[in-house]
């Protein structure tokens, strides 16, 4: 099917990571190659043959989907434990504040900093924007936006002080706070923002279709194997279901509103 490694790359949360490796051993395992998993480092990786298949977030979906040739195909995605996400392939973003804040509501943080992990990040960007643009906010709400570089890092900084608040996928909380207890005490969510559709695997358009099949059979698969759900559970995935692109509407949606306002920058 492959002259080489089918090549996964993730584009995100590194505490994920031990779950996104497992998952790709799987596949190759089910499909008969052999894979490897990389740190994604530029969403032009696939349409340039470095990347097979993807751990992306829901916003650069959408970017590249728009494009006249899109380079990825949506294969699959999880579905999350708990009945916060009503058995659908979605997820949240929830706004923390340090637990000893005055910070009540989303309005309380006018003025006050903030932190993102990306500006390719729906969850802890895109939303924010759009609730921004909701609130008829788009001429400077916050003091001062800070990029931090993962989700991880905007956690601490919060925790520290070192700024007011910040947006948090809601599976990467949950997965930090178990592995760190330490954080939650130090924590409190005062909002969320949300659902929207939660991050796909993608293939590379360049992929056969036969070969692009076989990966999403596996992932598929993996729902009915009792190991692979105790692998999954390690990220609160329940399973991996398919999706279609109108699953992503809410998060373009949310992006068109903030081109027609013309509020691109998070400030």
């Amino acid at each position: 099917m492959t002259d080489g490694p089918l090549r996964f790359a993730t584009f995100l949360a590194p505490n994920m990571i031990g779950v996104y490796r497992f998952v790709a051993d799987y596949v190759g395992r089910e499909v008969g190659v052999p894979t490897e998993l990389a740190v994604g480092s530029s969403f032009d990786q696939f349409a340039a043959g470095e990347a097979d298949v993807g751990f992306i977030c829901g916003l650069p979906y959408v970017h590249l989907a728009r494009e006249p040739c899109p380079p990825v195909e949506l294969l699959a995605a999880p579905l999350l434990q708990g009945e916060r996400y009503e058995g659908r392939p979605i997820y949240f973003s929830d706004v923390i504040v340090h637990v000893e804040s005055p910070y009540q509501s989303f309005p309380d943080l006018r003025g006050r900093s903030w932190a993102f992990n990306d500006p390719d990040s729906h969850s802890g960007y895109n939303v924010t924007r759009h609730r921004l643009v909701s609130m008829g906010e788009t001429r400077g709400f916050f003091g001062r936006v800070v990029e931090a570089g993962s989700h991880q890092r905007s956690i601490r900084m919060v925790c520290s002080g070192e700024v007011d608040a910040a947006a948090i996928d809601s599976q990467v909380l949950a997965v930090e706070l178990r592995d760190h207890p330490e954080l939650g005490p130090q924590l409190r969510v005062i909002d969320a923002l949300g659902p929207a559709g939660i991050q796909p695997v993608v293939a590379a358009s360049s992929l056969p279709d036969e070969l692009r099949a076989a990966i999403r059979a596996a992932l598929l698969a993996m729902g009915a194997d009792p190991v692979a759900r105790v692998r999954l559970a390690h990220g609160f995935i329940e399973r991996f279901v398919p999706v279609t692109d109108e699953d992503y509407n809410d998060v373009r949606a949310m992006l068109v509103a903030a081109e027609e306002a013309r509020f691109l920058t998070l400030k």
